[in-house]
């Protein structure tokens, strides 16, 4: 009973997939620039306190044993 229901929900989820992927997603295109005109105003930054980021930043990488590198990957072993 409980490998038919797992099935089912494979199946069904498999069903969604394939349905939003025929809808047209793919077909929107890239955003333009005039698009991105409220996202690059100062109050859209995640951290506005920029002492405040720089400060969580030396913690998290202290704690990580990795320095630099924000917003990238690799770790702090020089193996990117």
């Amino acid at each position: 009973m409980r490998r038919l229901c797992m099935r089912v929900l494979v199946s069904a989820a498999g069903l969604a997939l394939a349905a939003c992927s025929s809808t047209g997603f793919d077909k929107l295109g890239q955003v333009q620039p005039w698009e991105k005109g409220n996202l690059a105003k100062p109050m859209m930054v995640f951290g506005r306190d920029a002492l405040d980021t720089k400060f969580e930043q030396h913690i998290y990488f202290s704690k990580e044993n990795a320095s630099g590198g924000y917003g990238v990957g690799g770790g702090g072993c020089g193996c990117n």
